[in-house]
This record gives C-alpha cells, sequence and structure tokens, in this order.
C-alpha cells in the first residue's frame, strides 16, 4: 500500500514520540479498560519492558477530573486510546499521549491519527498508533483495530496489517465470521452464535444437532470433539451453504451476505482464544468489561498465569451476554427516530454496549442506544448505528456529545459507536435531544 503524504507524516512524528517514550525512567501507562485499549496499553508496556525500563500500568474506564488528580504526582505517563479529551493532562508533567479520538487544545505531544486527517474511529485504532510509535506486537494492533469494531481493514490499519503479514505474525483468511472457528467445541459453535443470531438454530440445542446430522457433519472424530477449524473443505461448504438458506429464508438477506469475510490468524500463538482476532478482542472485552484489564494487558504479553484467569473471566462475561440478548430480544423499542433499550437493572452497565451491539440490525434505518443502571445516581448509555448510516453522515460521538452538553452528562465516542453517563433525573431530556439532534 502507497502511504499519502498526511500517512507519512504521521509516521514521522511516531518516531519522535518513541524517543520521548524510550527517554523515560519509570512511566506509568495509563490505558482505556476495552479491548483497543488494553492492546495498545500492552504494546506500550511491552515496548518499556524490551529496552530494559521500569513500567507500571493503570486501567481507566474514562479520563475525567478526578483520574487527573490521581495522576498528579506522576512525573510520566504514557496514555494509550485515552489523553487527548481531557485538556487538564497539560496540568501534568512529562507526558505521550497514543489516542485516535476527536481532540482540541492539547499541548503535550500527541500522537493522534485525527491531528493528520486520518479518520480515528475507520482507518486507525488506538492500537494501531501504539504500534507506529513502538512498531513492536504487531498483532496487538490487528486484535486493538478489530475490537473496536474498525473491520473491515482499512486507511492506515491495512498498512498496519500489511507489515504484519509481511513479519509473519498475523495470517489473513477468508472464513465463516463466526466467534469460536478455533476454540470452541462444533456444537457451541453454532449454538451459541448471536452474531449473527441464526433462527431456528442459536441457543437451540437440539435443532443444531439435528443440522449437523442432515449435513453428515460428525461431532467428534477419533473420540476427539472437533471444531469448525477441523472440518473438511466439503464440510465447510456444506454448513456454510445451509446456513446461508436458513438466513435466507428469513429474509436476512444481508447477514447471508456477510456469512464469510477476512479473518486474522494469528500463527505465533496457540490454538485458543488468543489465536484468532475476533476471538482476542472478546477476551480482552471480558477482562476490561469485569474490571480486570490488568488480566487483559497479561494475556498480550503473555504472562505465566494470565491465560488461565482470562478464560475464567470469559465464561463468566458469555454468560452474562446470552442473558442480555435474551432480554434484548423482546424489549427493543421503537422510538421514531432510533430504537431503544431500557435495561435499568437488567442488563450490567459493563455489556450494554456490546448486548446492543449484537440487537443491531444492519438493515435498521436508525441507531439503536440503550440504557443501564450505573454508579452516583448515573445512567450509562450507549449507542450504536448500522454501518450504511455513517455514509448519510450519522456520527454517535457527536450525537452523545450535544445531548449531554443540554443534560449535565459526559459523553463521546466514535461515528459507529459512542456513550455516555447522565444524571437519571435528566432521561427525558436526554432522549429528546438525541431526537432532536438525530433531526438536524
Amino acid at each position: 500500500m502507497e502511504l499519502s503524504v498526511n500517512q507519512e507524516q504521521f509516521l514521522e512524528s511516531c518516531k519522535e514520540a518513541r524517543k520521548l517514550a524510550l527517554s523515560f525512567g519509570n512511566p506509568l501507562v495509563v490505558h482505556h479498560y476495552d479491548a483497543d485499549g488494553v492492546s495498545s496499553g500492552a504494546i506500550a508496556v511491552g515496548a518499556m519492558r524490551d529496552a530494559g525500563k521500569k513500567v507500571r500500568s493503570l486501567s481507566l474506564s474514562k479520563l475525567d477530573d478526578s483520574a487527573i488528580e490521581l495522576l498528579s504526582k506522576e512525573k510520566e505517563v504514557i496514555f494509550t486510546d485515552l489523553g487527548g479529551g481531557n485538556k487538564r493532562v497539560n496540568e501534568l508533567a512529562d507526558v505521550l499521549i497514543i489516542d485516535h479520538h476527536e481532540t482540541s487544545g492539547i499541548d503535550k505531544l500527541q500522537i493522534n491519527p485525527m491531528l493528520f486527517g486520518i479518520d480515528g474511529s475507520d482507518e486507525l485504532s488506538s492500537s494501531g498508533a501504539a504500534y507506529c510509535v513502538f512498531r513492536s506486537r504487531d498483532e496487538l494492533a490487528i486484535v486493538g483495530a478489530v475490537g473496536d469494531m474498525q473491520y473491515p481493514l482499512r486507511g492506515m490499519n491495512r498498512w498496519v496489517l500489511e507489515q504484519s503479514v509481511q513479519s509473519g505474525s498475523v495470517r489473513v483468511e477468508n472464513e465463516l465470521r463466526f466467534y469460536g472457528r478455533y476454540c470452541r467445541m462444533l456444537m457451541h459453535f453454532l449454538q451459541y452464535s448471536d452474531d449473527p443470531y441464526i433462527p431456528m438454530i442459536s441457543y437451540q440445542e437440539d435443532r443444531v444437532k439435528t443440522l449437523l446430522s442432515d449435513l453428515a457433519i460428525d461431532l467428534k472424530k477419533n473420540d476427539k470433539w472437533r471444531t469448525y477449524s477441523d472440518l473438511s473443505p466439503e464440510e465447510k461448504t456444506r454448513l456454510i451453504s445451509a446456513i446461508a438458506a436458513i438466513l435466507i429464508s428469513k429474509n436476512m438477506i444481508k447477514k447471508a451476505e456477510q456469512l464469510i469475510g477476512e479473518s486474522y490468524i494469528f500463527p505465533k500463538r496457540k490454538k485458543d482464544e488468543t489465536f484468532e482476532a475476533n476471538e482476542f478482542s472478546t477476551l480482552l472485552n471480558a477482562c476490561g468489561r469485569h474490571k480486570k484489564a490488568d488480566v487483559g494487558l497479561r494475556v498480550c504479553l503473555e504472562d505465566e498465569g494470565a491465560f488461565s484467569e482470562a478464560r475464567l473471566i470469559l465464561a463468566e462475561h458469555r454468560k452474562m451476554i446470552k442473558e442480555g440478548i435474551v432480554f434484548a430480544t423482546g424489549n427493543v423499542q421503537d422510538f421514531g427516530k432510533f430504537k431503544f433499550l431500557d435495561a435499568r437493572n437488567r442488563i450490567d452497565e459493563s455489556i450494554i454496549g456490546t448486548v446492543i451491539g449484537m440487537a443491531l440490525v444492519q438493515t435498521w434505518k436508525k441507531p439503536i442506544i440503550g440504557f443501564s443502571s450505573s454508579d452516583n445516581n448515573t445512567v450509562k448509555v450507549s449507542s450504536r448505528t448500522p454501518r450504511h448510516l455513517l455514509e448519510k453522515g450519522l456520527d454517535l460521538g457527536k450525537l452523545m456529545r450535544l445531548a449531554c452538553e443540554e443534560v449535565g452528562g459526559i459523553g463521546g465516542g466514535h461515528r459507529i459507536a459512542a456513550g455516555a453517563t447522565i444524571p437519571k433525573d435528566k432521561i427525558n431530556e436526554f432522549l429528546l435531544s438525541v431526537g432532536s439532534n438525530l433531526d438536524g
């Protein structure tokens, strides 16, 4: 891929940032708690370790004023997936920011694609920016981008992918895009498929068994449970054709067309939940959303014992998501300008974004907004939109910020996915503001 002038300038700026980072003696790496934040944080921590530096890490859900106060005594801070949105970082001592969100008024050195005309919501994740700075652990840049819903990879993400393929750390496959091709036994691979949800198959064990029996696909071979990756090309073709037929029969044509797509494999890792980008990012998101982002970071760096701990967290995470999807299936309401899911006291705030993302139907002509209960008399808001609405100018990050300005909340994010925290007594005003700004 030939780089543009802006992209070349971005990479030059990354060299300056790397020099600053490696001049630090004992930095604190402060990263967001989601998959992109954990991946980018791990890239920075790993680079410091490789350079023989002392390094510490801290995950945050948001960089608010209380977080700035907490960091005020730190002499050296490296922010990843955070930092560009709070001008009070200018009050801190030595700071390097690696971010990809909208930013203004920051005096510290900041590596942010948005400053170079590169779309941080779709063309380069924070972990991709961290890779561009440190040029190490390129597979984590792919994990972070996929976890940040920047699929399919394009722009600078595509350039990072090309570097990763050339280094041998990533392999691209065109395959069925379900979760668990390598780590789930075939029965669970189909039974727990919820992206896409397969009518008459998802969460219905008996029907999965019948489908596989009708297709002459054995669940076991040589007394070993098979995974999707164990199937022969002919068996895969039969299975994919059958799933597509089910989706088409239910008028889910777009979902059928999207069954096959690029998948990013990490051949240097074991064939477990860290072997494929989508599965790896799910594992990291689970850790972060259950306040164990440090475990996810240790998994990225292959620290001993971390993976076993992360797997337990993932099991609980998927159980909560399953229960959330069951609730969402019968409770999404149509509010005219947007779909709405009131999941207060029903779905934990740590997974509300994941649940509404899975509940989202790409053929919808409106976004979905979900509410969940939060601390201190507040409500957690998450929003997702069908990708085709981005082409019409929809920007959920801007929508959340504008609505929050009117009710005294805090909000923002990307065009395709954003969130907010609002006072619980301002719910109606918030929803009215969202509807009004969608009109604009």
